[in-house]
């Protein structure tokens, strides 16, 4: 007699513990939405060049001692405001600095800004955001007064107040960035958070009597990430832009610190006989800021719930 198998049945699965497990099954599941949303992101062109432009910026900073020829502090006042040239390949300040190892180094001078104001004010931020969303009353309505007694002033003349009162030097120029920023932050995470409160997981954690602190932690803060993961993307660009100016008016990196807006501002008093030391400086922060506004754009797209 022959026996017919029942095909219908998985192979892996035992006849006396049931089917097997579907571990990569449930892990492919979890990671679809970031898989969605990293294709979605190749496939936008813009995103891409943004993405290729902040990774080239950022590596010739980390690699500025191997791509420099020359040490970006030494002076040689016999080659002052030398033209661009095949020894200097974008020529030298009125110092006889040169200005193309000044350019990489101050690379990671105008990225660090950046990305420690963004990290400042985002954990403040977001810490005060989601306890004023969450927790809400009086709590509530006294952070977030004090967040829009912060956002009445201009951030940059709030700016240049908190470094003045600090003193110019870059740690602060970082500190003072940070400390603007964080109304947004604010905003931003309490009006996700007040979203997300609403949902059935978050009530049903509140009845299993989960505690508070994990119920943050676990499940507020990573479904409200994604809007301030692109906040702090185009956010960057835009500390970068205020960093430079703060530096231009002398309140960040003091000299001879070769940062980008310092530069500027060294070369202002002598552009008309050598203008390559001012416009590589301030093409290389239009560079930056573009990328990253267009890493931001891109990073908005891809993780629109509603492009799935």
């Amino acid at each position: 007699m022959t026996v017919m198998r029942d095909c219908s049945r998985d192979k892996s699965e035992n006849p006396r513990t049931g089917p097997a497990r579907t571990t990569g099954a449930f892990w492919l599941v979890q990671r679809t939405y970031f898989g969605d949303a990293l294709r979605r992101f190749r496939r936008t062109p813009g995103a891409s060049a943004g993405a290729l432009i902040v990774t080239a910026i950022v590596l010739a900073g980390l690699l500025a001692p191997l791509l420099g020829r020359y040490d970006p502090l030494a002076q040689n006042l016999r080659l002052g405001s030398s033209p661009p040239s095949p020894l200097h390949f974008f020529g030298t300040d009125k110092l006889g600095r040169d200005v193309f190892a000044r350019m990489l180094f101050g690379a990671r001078f105008s990225v660090a800004i950046g990305f420690v104001a963004v990290g400042v004010a985002i954990t403040a931020g977001t810490a005060i955001g989601v306890v004023a969303g969450f927790f809400r009353g009086a709590v509530g309505g006294v952070l977030m007064s004090a967040m829009d007694v912060m956002l009445a002033f201009p951030s940059i003349i709030l700016a240049i107040a908190i470094t003045t009162v600090l003193g110019p030097s870059i740690t602060n120029l970082m500190l003072a960035l940070g400390i603007v920023y964080v109304p947004q932050y604010a905003r931003l995470a309490r009006s996700s958070t007040l979203a997300v409160a609403q949902l059935e997981f978050i009530e049903a954690a509140r009845a299993l009597g989960v505690p508070t602190v994990r119920t943050l932690a676990r499940h507020v803060l990573p479904n409200i990430a994604a809007p301030l993961l692109v906040q702090a993307t185009l956010g960057i660009a835009t500390a970068e832009l205020e960093a430079a100016g703060l530096s231009y008016l002398g309140l960040g990196a003091r000299p001879p610190a070769p940062e980008w807006g310092a530069m500027l501002n060294d070369a202002r008093d002598y552009w008309i006989s050598a203008p390559w030391a001012l416009i590589f400086p301030g093409l290389s922060i239009t560079v930056l800021v573009l990328g990253f506004n267009l890493l931001g754009d891109g990073l908005r797209d891809a993780l629109d719930p509603a492009d799935r």
